[in-house]
């Protein structure tokens, strides 16, 4: 297995050391406005991953083929840039706001190993279609290009919503914490 076939393959669970870190710490949190803040972050994310999802039928039982239309017009990566997103939303929900450098920094280096397997197993794939693809869309920062249909919703909607929705327990071990560290407070 190649390098970053293995960063590919444990993505999943090589993304959740600061996530794990911010739920033990205790120390040096921020309080009051990083909730509502975190949430959004946290929003924002989920709806991209969704978004994407309705394109990309990742986790649906449909023929796959090279996704160039929803999010993927805009960005090679919507997924993983909702998956950074959802961290850092996460992150700020422990009330941990010195770490969010920390974790997107994490974010960054562990899906760029991801994207660099990812790609070069697109190109064997598709081949020139995903060459041209690579060439005209910008693998981490959207580009919006101004007669572009964003397309938010489809037939597929529902199914990715139901897919999806296990993305909201990652905040389910922070709802804990907050709960706890009150009672030491008390």
């Amino acid at each position: 297995m190649s390098f970053y076939h293995w960063f590919y393959r444990f993505r999943s669970v090589l993304v959740s050391p600061p996530l794990v870190f911010a739920f033990f710490y205790f120390s040096h949190e921020t309080n009051d406005w990083v909730w509502p803040l975190g949430i959004s972050v946290f929003l924002i994310g989920f709806m991209l991953r969704l978004w994407a999802q309705q394109h990309l039928h990742y986790r649906l039982k449909i023929q796959k083929q090279l996704t160039i239309n929803g999010p993927y017009r805009f960005l090679r990566n919507p997924v993983y840039v909702g998956n950074i997103l959802i961290g850092l939303g996460a992150t700020l929900v422990s009330e941990l706001v010195w770490m969010v450098p920390i974790t997107l920094l994490w974010y960054v280096i562990i899906y760029g190993f991801v994207v660099r397997y990812e790609e070069s197993h697109l190109l064997e794939k598709y081949g020139e279609a995903y060459r041209v693809y690579m060439s005209e869309v910008p693998r981490w920062v959207p580009r919006f290009p101004g007669s572009a249909k964003m397309e938010l919703l489809n037939r597929f909607f529902y199914a990715s919503v139901l897919k999806e929705g296990h993305c909201f327990l990652i905040l389910f071990p922070y709802i804990l914490k907050e709960l706890v560290s009150r009672w030491f407070q008390l």
